[in-house]
Parts: C-alpha cells; structure tokens; sequence
C-alpha cells in the first residue's frame, strides 16, 4: 500500500472509498455506484478505521494490490473512477484542493482530459522546481 499511496490519496477527498475498514487500505478503490466489476469489497469498523467512509455498503471497485512498483503518481485510477461515477457533482468533497493545491486537476477531469494532457500541463511548472532545486541538492 505504500507504493499505492501516492496515487490513491486522490481519490481520498472523494466520494470513492480507498480500502479504509478493510485489509487492504490504499490498495483497492471502489463505491456502490460505480459499475459492477469482478471484484467488491466492503468497509466495517477496524482496528485502523473505526467509522470508515461506505460503512457496511458493498464497492464495486478496482483490486491493485498487483501492482507493486510504481516510478510515478498514477492519474489512471483517478480519472477512471471520475469518469465511471455518476453523479459528477458530488464526486468532490472539500478536501481536495489542500491535496491537489489548486482547482486545475478538478477542472481537468471535468473537461475529459486524460492522463497525457494533465501532465503537459505540469511540464513548465516542474522545469521551473528543477532549477530551483538545483542549488539544494547535495548530489547532481
């Protein structure tokens, strides 16, 4: 879950569970309302989440465990849990902006960008902290 994290903390401030009240947090997603798929979890009160978001309501959702090497931020699972929720209005909750810093990546989805497109537009920004962190690192 720990090379999962930094993907899935997205879905965190949604209406998408991410595994919390299960075995296995950060590992899974998945929400009653998104399509049926070949595989479903349910959250319950645990040791590690005592009120865990979908309590009791069986998600339909996305198993990730396979995948245990990640060299970057996966969009994928974001956009495609975007996409498949209905009710688009409500897939945000407030929490989002603190972990995205901004209203690009909601506007982003809404408007159907892919993976591809939103990060072209991260380009600029991270050749600019590029140089910025040059003068700060100990080993080029």
């Amino acid at each position: 879950s720990i090379a999962l994290y930094p993907s899935l903390c997205l879905l965190e401030p949604t209406v998408i569970s991410v595994g919390r009240g299960t075995e296995m947090q950060f590992q899974v997603y998945g929400h009653p309302l998104l399509p049926e798929t070949n595989f479903s979890f349910t959250p319950r009160p645990n040791f590690g989440s005592k009120n865990p978001k979908l309590k009791d309501q069986i998600c339909h959702g996305v198993d990730l465990r396979k995948f245990e090497n990640l060299g970057k931020i996966e969009l994928k699972w974001l956009i495609q849990a975007y996409r498949d929720f209905p009710d688009k209005e409500s897939f945000f909750k407030e929490g989002f902006y603190r972990i995205t810093g901004n209203k690009k990546l909601k506007k982003q989805l809404a408007q159907g960008m892919n993976e591809q497109q939103i990060r072209k537009t991260w380009e600029k920004d991270i050749e600019k902290f590029k140089k910025i962190r040059r003068k700060y690192l100990i080993y080029p």
